[in-house]
């Protein structure tokens, strides 16, 4: 029988996608498991497999459409199969409602915003994963109606609340998109669309600018014996030890002797969620934008183990081989621009984190030193922060503690004999 294939689920709160590459055409035979397509959403590159064997009948969609979670793609003709189960009904038995199928990709049009229920109403039924989405987005889940049976909230509800709050003058939930003045009349222009990671750095960073009241500290660190002690073993280990790696290693010290910048504000509720893990995210520079690849556990990990695992995570962003677990669940992020220039920058927080650390170009400077000007050579550090739980003399105390671990890099290679 002819079964419809729809795009699963993606990864939470991955909402759509584009289709950058079609790997079958109609009247193909296809094996279960084998690639269909590749989708890039707002975070990687995908290739979404087949759930089924049999044969590509009708292709619903092509390279460049925008696609989401649900939406039926192409239609198998798989014999013996049993009617699909919608991958957004949690595989129970009765099926969700299918949506209708997609000859060629257009924005839906946008469901009636449901009616603000009053403060002391109570809201309809939500599953976690929607109440998270409210939370990650500033909408009150008490204040939405649920559209489902029972009032039960699902979040396209939660996207019509937000959208009619914004749409609202004396809502106060933020001003609607700026419109473009017709810029074509003082020459030619040519308007091409966001790539999907470049909207989801534009999404990342409006949220992180409206949810977060930055302060940036900036300070330097004598790195003289860092940059020998990372070139020697470098050449010791046989692997690239880069200035980020060294980094990396400092900062997982850092926040275990700094434990408030390890946490994460839950606005919701009041509350101040405060980690036992150590994940550091590092930012790459790709021909696709910025990506943030995070490393596990870098608390537990030698140098040799961080420098293997920091090329690793490098290449993958810059292949498209991330998956969407190598980008989520870090706790702070580190973004180097010593390889472009710079003295100085402010780096914008990776929300939910509180804080981020901009490395830039190290430069030699006369420093005073024993009653004489030596030359040293310094790095800039700049750290951003949330001022909402970290205040600024723990801010300078913090990256002081940065500084003068880089500038004794004896300490790190004790610890890594310790540790080794």
């Amino acid at each position: 029988m002819s079964v419809e294939f729809r795009l699963p689920e993606l990864g939470e709160n991955i909402k759509q996608g584009d289709v950058v590459r079609v790997m079958v055409k109609a009247g193909d035979t296809v094996k279960k498991d084998q690639p269909l397509l590749e989708v890039e959403t707002d975070k990687a590159s995908v290739e979404v497999p087949s759930t089924t064997a049999g044969v590509v009948g009708q292709l619903l969609v092509k390279k460049g459409d925008k696609v989401k979670p649900g939406q039926v793609l192409m239609t198998l003709d798989a014999p013996g199969a049993a009617a699909p189960v919608s991958p957004t009904n949690g595989g129970s038995k009765a099926p969700a409602p299918a949506p209708a199928p997609v000859a060629k990709p257009a924005a839906p049009t946008p469901a009636p915003a449901p009616a603000p229920v009053s403060s002391g109403a109570p809201s309809g039924p939500a599953a976690p994963s929607v109440r998270k989405f409210a939370r990650e987005i500033g909408v009150d889940i008490a204040l939405v109606r649920g559209s489902g049976t029972d009032g039960r909230i699902s979040i396209e509800d939660v996207k019509a609340y937000a959208r009619a709050k914004a749409a609202a003058p004396s809502s106060g939930g933020g001003a609607a998109p700026a419109v473009l003045p017709n810029l074509a009349k003082w020459g030619p222009v040519e308007s091409k669309p966001m790539s999907g990671i470049r909207r989801a750095t534009a999404r990342q960073m409006t949220l992180a600018w409206t949810h977060i009241p930055h302060v940036t500290q900036h300070d330097k660190a004598d790195v003289t014996e860092f940059e020998e002690f990372r070139k020697g073993y470098a050449k010791k280990a046989g692997v690239n030890l880069t200035v980020t790696a060294l980094v990396i290693k400092v900062v997982a010290a850092a926040l275990k002797r700094f434990p408030q910048f390890n946490v994460s504000v839950d606005e919701a509720n009041d509350a101040v969620v405060w980690k036992s893990y150590c994940h550091i995210g590092l930012a790459v520079d790709t021909d696709r934008g910025l990506l943030v690849p995070v490393l596990r556990d870098a608390d537990k990990k030698g140098l040799k183990t961080i420098a293997a695992e920091v090329g690793v995570l490098a290449a993958k962003a810059r292949d498209k081989k991330l998956g969407l677990d190598d980008m989520s669940g870090g706790c702070f992020t580190i973004t180097n621009l010593g390889g472009v220039g710079g003295t100085g920058f402010t780096p914008i927080v990776n929300w939910p984190e509180v804080a981020i650390l901009g490395l830039s170009r190290s430069a030699l400077e006369p420093t005073w030193r024993e009653g004489e000007f030596v030359p040293r050579l310094m790095m800039p550090l700049s750290l951003s922060y949330d001022h909402r739980v970290i205040d600024g003399a723990d801010a300078a105390r913090f990256l002081r503690w940065v500084a003068e671990a880089l500038s004794q890099p004896l300490v790190l290679a004790l610890e890594e004999e310790n540790n080794g």
